[in-house]
Parts: structure tokens; C-alpha cells; sequence
């Protein structure tokens, strides 16, 4: 037994996206947040909850088309497993009207098939980025924040197969 009542909450489910161009690179928005993040992190893959009956592949188009203003993308790989980050203690009890711990994470690796104008960060009534940039894979993990790294870390590692161009001249579904 833990003396921590956080650690008996729930995590809240999860999916996650790794979304790729056609140069490899990955895309990131900048969190809007009245708290400034430390050291440039505050960047994150677009992600959220799974609602209700919803699986977690149509979580990910859902949340795609609400955070990045697009959907036009194709799912290239899908994690295994779940992966869960916990919540940092000042923000236990405050996010997600203090009803879990943290989440727990179904991530896809997608291929994008659109053109850099086709993203709206202003799609819905409460946009989750207030800007994006395409960044590689290896240039991921310092932009985060610290309690979502151990979760980013695993995916780079899960999908760093697939940060390569593909597009013109490659074959098949897995861009080879």
C-alpha cells in the first residue's frame, strides 16, 4: 500500500501521434499555456484521450484533424504497447478535474499526405498549438517537457525506422 493517494488514481487512456512528411521529419506544435515551459520545451506530437466507445485509430484522426486542422494522413505502424507518463505532483488533482494520474498512450506512426497548407491550428473553438514546425527525429526529445519524456523517448525509439524521405521514386506502404 502507498501512502501517495495519486498513485491510486486511474490513468486516463490515450493516443498519440507521430506524424511524417515526406523528408522524414516529424511534426511538432508549441502547447499554448499560461505557464511558460523551461528550456524551449512546451513542443509535443499531436495527442489526447480516447472518448467513450471510440478506438483508439479513430481517436488519432479525431485528435489529428482537432490539434493539426487536417486529417490527411495514413497510419504506417502502431505501438504494441501502451505507455504511460504520470502527471507532475502540482499538476495532480488540477488536470483533467483531478480524476487520474496520468495517461496511458496508444501511439501510431503516421505517414502525411497532404502539403504544409493544409494545417490550421485554428480549427476548432480551442486550439491546442499556437504554432508547429517540422523537426527530425533526433531533434525530438530536448523540446519536450520533462514528465512526457520517458513516453517520447520510447516512440522515437518504437518508430525511428520510419524517419526517412519516401514519396517520389519509393515503393509500397512502407516507403521502401
Amino acid at each position: 500500500m502507498t501512502d501517495d493517494p495519486a498513485a491510486l488514481l486511474p490513468y486516463r487512456k490515450g493516443a498519440g501521434i507521430v506524424l511524417f512528411n515526406r523528408d522524414g521529419k516529424v511534426f511538432v506544435g508549441r502547447r499554448i499555456s499560461r505557464r511558460r515551459a523551461k528550456n524551449n520545451a512546451g513542443w509535443q506530437m499531436p495527442q489526447g484521450a480516447i472518448d467513450g466507445a471510440e478506438t483508439p485509430r479513430e481517436a488519432v484522426f479525431r485528435e489529428l484533424a482537432e490539434e493539426t486542422g487536417t486529417d490527411k494522413a495514413e497510419i504506417i505502424a502502431e505501438s504494441p504497447r501502451w505507455l504511460s507518463y504520470d502527471l507532475p505532483p502540482d499538476r495532480m488533482g488540477r488536470s483533467w478535474g483531478g480524476k487520474y494520474r496520468g495517461q496511458t498512450q496508444k501511439w501510431f506512426a503516421l505517414r502525411f499526405t497532404g502539403s504544409d497548407e493544409d494545417f490550421n491550428l485554428e480549427a476548432t473553438a480551442k486550439p491546442e498549438f499556437s504554432e508547429w514546425k517540422w523537426v527530425g527525429i533526433d531533434e525530438l526529445l530536448p523540446l519536450i517537457v520533462g514528465f512526457k519524456r520517458g513516453v517520447y523517448e520510447a516512440v522515437v525509439a518504437e518508430f525511428r525506422h520510419l524517419a526517412r524521405p519516401w514519396g517520389q521514386g519509393s515503393g509500397g506502404r512502407d516507403g521502401g
